[in-house]
């Protein structure tokens, strides 16, 4: 634990910590829950910048005119969804632990938006491949066949959507972009449960807004009294090409 005086040291001088040589990147593990989920990525941006700047987190900024810290998320995080793995990756340039830097941060937050490790990365964001999430959609009259359906059609060869893109909308084959799938109902039928493995590579990145919408417009279960119908979405964990091994 940091003592009083040293954690003054830390968010208001710490310009006395000693120099690194050269800027040394500290990856962040934070989460994103309650409230917090209808927020934007700019919004969260801007937050965290703040955040890292009131504790006293000695970042390495750019030179010339417009000086700037270097903040690097990992994958956005559409608005209405949660997480317990989002990571953003910052540069320091001075000496401190990447304890010191937990401890300083959780000062400052909610446990809404906890940070959960700091560590020095030996890995690039781009070789985050699948992200698993937790997808629950409630409502009081889902057919008793509803899940079947689900898992169904996702075992065949093509589910299209219309994504946006910059040169326009394009028609878009999202089947090889879910890794794994799987749907069940609750017995009183007005909860679908999902568990899927979903890409995040930034060049195929699914939406699970997209799934969703997807199976609404062929399955409806979205459709109905918008007051009687819910849904969460929660990001648990990111994983390497192989849909095993932890990304970290």
């Amino acid at each position: 634990m940091l003592s009083n005086d040293k954690k003054i040291k830390m968010c208001y001088l710490k310009k006395e910590l000693p120099l690194l040589n050269e800027p040394l990147t500290v990856r962040i593990k934070f989460r994103k829950v309650g409230n917090l989920q209808y927020i934007s990525h700019l919004d969260l941006q801007r937050t965290l910048h703040r955040i890292l700047v009131r504790a006293g987190i000695p970042m390495w900024y750019t030179q010339g005119f417009n000086p700037h810290a270097k903040i690097v998320f990992s994958t956005p995080l559409s608005v209405g969804a949660q997480s317990e793995c989002e990571l953003l990756d910052i540069r320091i340039d001075r000496k401190i632990s990447c304890e010191e830097i937990k401890e300083l941060l959780n000062r400052e937050v909610t446990d809404e938006l906890r940070v959960l490790d700091v560590y020095i990365p030996d890995t690039k964001f781009s070789e985050m491949v699948w992200a698993d999430y937790t997808i629950e959609i409630f409502r009081s009259d889902f057919s008793s066949d509803i899940a079947e359906k689900l898992n169904e059609r996702v075992s065949r060869e093509e589910l299209i959507i219309t994504k946006r893109t910059k040169s326009g909308e394009k028609d878009i084959n999202i089947i090889p972009l879910i890794k794994s799938f799987e749907a069940k109902l609750s017995d009183d039928c007005q909860k679908i449960s999902v568990k899927a493995m979903l890409s995040v590579n930034p060049d195929s990145y699914l939406n699970p807004e997209h799934l969703l919408s997807a199976f609404d417009r062929e399955y409806a279960i979205l459709t109905g009294d918008a007051d009687k119908i819910v849904y969460t979405i929660m990001r648990n964990a990111t994983y390497f090409a192989d849909g095993v091994t932890l990304f970290k």
